[in-house]
């Protein structure tokens, strides 16, 4: 059974993923026409993932993005950014609950770019009516929420990062101002353990808390492979879009950011990470967030 809802996910049938293998035919040659880069923006539909399309395409005449999302056909706005960049935009479907699709688009990447310059988690799940909510006591915690919220938030962009690092790790910094190839992964300030004071939320802080842990232990890993991908984590404050509406009357004055500002910020930070910020949880403004 299938469940169906706008913009967001719900537990679908699936397959597991096969244990990564060097033995898939990834391109091993890196193709130096892709000047700019090659960028890839997971959950690009909407939001700040569609902005990030939006910034990566405008701000820059160079430069190729892939734009991901679980459902194209119903993607209105990234299909009109196909048709005024064709060239340099391409459109997969990816939902984060069906393996099959994670593999098939670093196939699809591979097979026309051969690598990848970034990467970004941009994807979550808050509230869905009759789904999920965010709770407000331990009184309305359940096990479908939690189990939802961590296939989304924290699952499904780990396995992103596993199908798609032998694309990073072959393109580095190729193409670009970066010295590496880069994944920022899209957490939340909520997903801070250290800074939670208010509580609630349990499933969407925990996912998110999970994604952080998830992405500090491959960055680990990375180093210690000596691969050129940096791994970050970043907090975009409290943002314009339809995951933040139905909380936004308890937001202060000025803290309500518009995607554009947010995005803004969040390339700023990407294009500026150093060697020395990988595995490190960044918010809008540049400045650490405790685990």
């Amino acid at each position: 059974m299938k469940l169906s809802f706008v913009g967001q996910w719900v537990l679908t049938g699936r397959r597991r993923l096969n244990p990564f293998s060097g033995g898939r035919a990834f391109s091993s040659v890196v193709n130096n026409q892709w000047d700019g880069g090659v960028s890839m923006v997971q959950g690009a539909s909407r939001g700040i993932g569609l902005e990030f399309v939006k910034q990566l395409l405008e701000k820059s005449n160079k430069g190729h993005v892939v734009a991901t999302c679980r459902n194209p056909s119903k993607a209105t706005e990234l299909h009109d950014l196909k048709n005024k960049f064709a060239e340099r935009l391409d459109i997969h479907q990816l939902d984060l609950t069906i393996d099959s699709t994670i593999e098939e688009t670093a196939k699809s990447v591979s097979d026309k770019y051969g690598y990848l310059n970034l990467l970004v988690n941009a994807s979550g799940i808050l509230t869905v009516p009759n789904v999920i909510q965010p709770e407000t006591t331990l009184n309305k915690v359940e096990r479908a929420s939690l189990l939802l919220a961590y296939e989304v938030n924290a699952v499904g962009p780990i396995l992103v990062i596993k199908q798609m690092w032998p694309l990073l790790k072959a393109g580095g910094g190729t193409g670009t101002e970066r010295d590496a190839a880069v994944v920022a992964s899209i957490s939340a300030r909520v997903g801070s353990i250290g800074d939670n004071r208010l509580g609630g939320w349990h499933s969407y802080r925990a996912s998110k808390s999970g994604l952080n842990q998830l992405t500090r232990t491959v960055s680990v890993e990375f180093a210690r492979k000596k691969d050129p991908i940096i791994c970050i984590l970043l907090h975009p404050g409290t943002v314009d879009t339809d995951l933040s509406r139905p909380f936004q009357r308890n937001v202060a004055e000025g803290k309500l950011f518009t995607k554009e500002f947010s995005v803004q910020k969040l390339l700023a930070i990407i294009n500026s990470v150093k060697t020395s910020d990988n595995g490190k949880f960044f918010a809008w403004d540049g400045k650490e967030i405790p685990w």
